[in-house]
């Protein structure tokens, strides 16, 4: 111990020596300096600080651009995607900009309403530089003519994916990009202001055996691209959203020589009983969204799942017009089995249909029923006693009480997200019930004032996935009040239906008793 003491004792004279300390001290500033003058990035490859940037979002890399000489050109090198504002004022920074960024594969270009777009030279300029641009997507490029499009196309024959709206150029333009651009695989065309008659046609060209996804929306002469829906022969998807038409017959045609296509659309347009049984040769469609079609009934329907047995999602849009109801979802349920995500909308479903699906439809995970005054509370009991697998339910605009609810928490075991939204019926009293029961469960309820109007479209664009999902809130119950221009008369309504269903808590209590002791 002795010998222990003695030598911490030396160890801390030793470092109380003045001079000692002293040398020692300087020494560390002078490594303190050499260290500080050390930049360890410098070290980092410029392809390895290229991947680290790819993770970074928009504005860090834009902040990471500015650190220093190199990361500003290795950011510049590095980076595939750039979205602009075209306006007329760009033509002076095009050659500073792509200089800069000189590996560009993928470019936005979008000018607002009440702004000037970049005109034809700045366009042809931009082609001129992005030797290497793969994807293409201009929004409000109103000063973009025809003869831009031409030059762009002849300096682009790498573009795999072209997506322009409320453009000006017309069928020239895109003509000349099917001639030119032979890898060309995605199409979308939006409100394309520059074909004002039939007459104009556009022809597939030399992208006839590439195209694979074409989609058309609100065009108003849409006669003018049937023959490129015709011509693509390898097409995959297709997407006809409020384009004018006679759609009947082009369906025919496509289907008599394609069979490849797995993804159709067709929203507000001129289609019919003919046009689904044209659909259902395609035998190996997965996808199909019908929306707004008032002429396809639960024959052209029946005809589609006896024959597109590889059916995994589908969408319908009925508009309550009471012409697709059980005798299709019947078909479905019985021909489609591999059926995964199912949205109902405007269609009168009852509990027969609804109990063919849960039988036949094991897979079945998303399920959206919206506006239909056929589905109660029976019609939910029964989809959360046998959807087994079902993962996400969406209940909006129904006749459903909160029996429907309590249903739901003694069934669908493998339920993570629910959605229920303008069902007057159901109160919030139970969907808390809900929640203690299942705390796992993300619940999202709104509570529909009297004066809220109902709207059975989820998007702008139709029907998407997105109206499937919804926003993780770490096991809480969202509770909004569906307030939009409320009056005393709407709020004083609002209040009375609230103490009405109030008054029900009792029975919902003793319901809850009644399952628990079962």
């Amino acid at each position: 111990m002795g010998q222990s003491a003695s030598t911490v004792n030396s160890y801390t004279n030793r470092i109380s020596s003045p001079a000692i300390f002293s040398s020692e001290s300087q020494s560390l500033e002078r490594a303190d300096d050499v260290t500080a003058d050390v930049d360890y990035t410098d070290y980092i490859p410029d392809e390895c600080l290229a991947y680290i940037f790819q993770f970074l979002s928009s504005g860090d890399r834009k902040r990471c651009s500015l650190v220093c000489r190199r990361w500003l050109v290795v950011d510049g090198c590095s980076r595939q995607r750039l979205s602009l504002h075209a306006k007329v004022e760009i033509f002076s920074y095009v050659p500073s900009l792509f200089t800069r960024f000189d590996s560009v594969t993928k470019l936005a270009l979008r000018c607002d309403r009440k702004s000037m777009s970049l005109n034809d030279d700045a366009f042809v300029m931009i082609s001129v530089r992005c030797q290497n641009l793969e994807r293409l997507k201009l929004r409000g490029c109103r000063e973009i003519t025809d003869d831009g499009m031409v030059a762009f196309a002849k300096n682009s024959k790498n573009l795999r994916k072209l997506s322009c709206g409320s453009c000006a150029f017309g069928a020239k333009g895109i003509n000349a990009v099917l001639d030119h651009c032979k890898a060309l695989e995605e199409l979308s065309i939006k409100r394309l202001r520059g074909i004002h008659d039939g007459a104009n046609t556009i022809r597939c060209g030399a992208a006839a055996s590439s195209l694979k996804s074409i989609c058309l929306k609100e065009l108003v002469n849409g006669q003018s691209f049937e023959q490129l829906v015709i011509g693509a022969k390898n097409l995959k998807t297709l997407k006809i959203i409020r384009c004018l038409g006679d759609w009947d017959n082009v369906l025919q045609i496509i289907g008599n020589g394609n069979s490849l296509l797995i993804d159709v659309h067709l929203e507000r347009i001129q289609v019919s009983d003919i046009g689904l049984a044209a659909i259902s040769k395609w035998v190996n469609m997965e996808i199909l969204r019908i929306v707004k079609t008032p002429e396809c009934s639960n024959l052209g329907l029946v005809c589609v799942a006896e024959n597109c047995k590889q059916l995994r999602k589908l969408h319908i849009d009925g508009w309550r017009t009471n012409r697709i109801g059980d005798e299709g979802l019947i078909a479905v349920a019985k021909q489609c089995p591999n059926l995964k995500e199912l949205v109902l909308i405007g269609v009168n479903a009852t509990h027969v249909s609804l109990a063919a699906i849960a039988d036949n439809c094991q897979k079945l995970e998303r399920l959206a029923l919206c506006g239909s005054g056929s589905i109660g509370d029976h019609e939910i009991a029964c989809i959360a006693a046998k959807c087994m697998g079902l993962k996400k339910l969406c209940i909006k605009g129904c006749a459903i009480s909160d029996i429907a609810i309590q249903a739901l928490a003694y069934g669908c075991p493998n339920l993570v997200k629910i959605k229920v939204k303008q069902c007057r019926g159901v109160t919030s009293e139970v969907v808390e019930c809900l929640q203690q029961l299942k705390a796992s469960l993300v619940v999202n309820f709104d509570v529909a004032s009297d004066n809220e109007g109902f709207d059975v479209s989820l998007s702008d664009g139709g029907v998407q996935e997105s109206g499937l999902e919804f926003a993780v809130m770490g096991g809480q119950v969202v509770v909004a009040d569906g307030h939009g221009s409320s009056n005393a008369h709407g709020r004083l309504a609002l209040l009375r239906a609230k103490l009405g269903l109030f008054a029900s808590r009792n029975l919902v209590g003793c319901a809850f008793s009644r399952l628990s002791n079962h």
